[in-house]
């Protein structure tokens, strides 16, 4: 835990600021947070510089470009693999960067070994990326699939 950064108020409300709106200009961050321009300036860089501040991106709604359905699938590998290959995890989680689909990869604890957030466009987009990729992957044992019925609540927003 030695990459805490410590943030005080005025970092705290600069972040949510940004969190909300990262176009947001420093005139319009610094007019609310009680700061001038250039002081804002340099917090944010120095947020930047420290990784508090990890890349700023555009959020693009999957709906938008075709991507109607989003499941959940919780992952079991297998424990062991014959001795001369890779170990099951390693060899997972190398694949998995190469799956458009998994836009999530979370290692857990418990009675699964992963979860991965699936976008695509339809049942039978996700039927072919889970019979042709997933499935045959020699290290899963087992997948259980939720499907999205309806978002609640969606952040990206990191609670200060």
């Amino acid at each position: 835990m030695d990459n805490i950064f410590a943030l005080d108020k005025l970092d705290k409300l600069i972040l949510s600021r940004l969190q909300r709106n990262s176009r947001e200009t420093y005139d319009t961050i610094g007019a609310q947070v009680g700061l001038s321009p250039s002081a804002v300036l340099r917090r944010v860089k120095r947020l930047e510089e420290s990784g508090v501040i990890d890349r700023y991106v555009a959020l693009v709604k999957p709906e938008s470009v075709g991507l109607g359905l989003t499941a959940y699938v919780n992952v079991r590998l297998e424990k062991q693999l014959e001795s001369h290959k890779r170990n099951p995890m390693d060899l997972f989680r190398a694949s998995v960067q190469a799956w458009p689909e998994v836009t999530e990869c979370a290692a857990l604890s418990g009675e699964m070994d992963y979860l991965l957030r699936v976008l695509v466009h339809d049942m039978a987009h996700y039927s072919r990326f889970f019979m042709d990729t997933l499935l045959k992957h020699p290290s899963v044992q087992d997948c259980k699939t939720s499907f999205v019925l309806d978002r609640v609540k969606a952040t990206t927003a990191v609670p200060l």
